[in-house]
This record gives C-alpha cells, sequence and structure tokens, in this order.
C-alpha cells in the first residue's frame, strides 16, 4: 500500500516573512548607521538549495529595509514583496499570476499579521518560537525558532519529500 502523499511533495511556491522568520526578530539600532538585522548562515544556504531545486522562493514583509532587500536579493528569491500591508492579497496576486493553485504553495509565518497569508496557502509553517495561535493554525511548526535555521529546516523538508 502507497503512503498518502506529503502536503510538502505538492510545494512549487516557498514564501516567508521575514521579522521573526528569516531574521531573529530582534531590530538593532545604531545611533549614526541605522539599522541592523541578523541572518542566519544556513537559512540562506537553504534558501539558495530551494531555488536551485527550482522552487519558486519570496518573502512577504510589513516592513521595507535596504537590508532586507540586500540579502534577499543576493540569495536570488524570485518574489520580493516589502512594505507589504495585506499579505494574504500579495500571496493570492502570486498565484494567478504563477498559476498555480493554493495547494502547492507553503507560507512561514510567525506573528497573527501572517495568519491571512497562511489561510491562502496549502501548507502553513510556524517557526517554534511563534505566538500560540499562529502555531495552532499551522500544519507544521519547526522545532529550530525564527531567525536561528527555521527555513532551512522548512526547505530540507520540502526538498526531502521530492524524493521519498
Amino acid at each position: 500500500m502507497s503512503r498518502p502523499p506529503s502536503p510538502a511533495r505538492e510545494i512549487r511556491l516557498l514564501l516567508l516573512d521575514v521579522d521573526g522568520v528569516l531574521t531573529d526578530g530582534g531590530l538593532y539600532y545604531f545611533a549614526a548607521q541605522g539599522l541592523a538585522l541578523r541572518f542566519h548562515v544556513r537559512d540562506g544556504f537553504g534558501l539558495r538549495r530551494a531555488v536551485a531545486a527550482g522552487l519558486i522562493v519570496g518573502v512577504i514583509s510589513g516592513r521595507d529595509s535596504a537590508q532586507v532587500r540586500r540579502r534577499v536579493e543576493e540569495l536570488g528569491l524570485q518574489e520580493i514583496h516589502l512594505g507589504v500591508r495585506d499579505k494574504q492579497a500579495v500571496v493570492e496576486e502570486i498565484l494567478a499570476r504563477r498559476n498555480l493553485p493554493a495547494s502547492a504553495a507553503c507560507f512561514i509565518g510567525d506573528d497573527v499579521v501572517d495568519l491571512p497569508a497562511m489561510a491562502a496557502v496549502g501548507f502553513p509553517v510556524a517557526v517554534a518560537d511563534a505566538e500560540n495561535e499562529v502555531r495552532q493554525a499551522a500544519q507544521l511548526v519547526t522545532r529550530r525558532s525564527g531567525g536561528h535555521g527555521a527555513v532551512r529546516e522548512v526547505i530540507d523538508l520540502l526538498l526531502g519529500s521530492r524524493t521519498s
């Protein structure tokens, strides 16, 4: 008897929030140089692997910053949406433009503002340190926290599900 298909196996589009998912959620302000954000190198490597494997990968964030833009462009992400007020509308626009069903999309979130975007995809994921309401809405909660390898964990699952 064959196993039922994993929702992860169907994913062609990976979208994620930035603050608290791709970063640890901390904002480091410097008097003269402005804002600094911390990104995990393993998440970056995972994102490069996902793009190379043919996944469409992108970020949807409520805040627009030069630091985030620089990092996601360095990683070769195809969908970059910063300064977004309605994340669900952006998810739905990407799905329509790319002619993908919701079941082919994953969104990784950490806070209540991510819930509508998570509801618009077939595979909603929460990072380990996400708000309780977000963890409850997720099909998967990562073992790792945001900014500490959670994105890599999801990518390893998605890419691994294609071979199993």
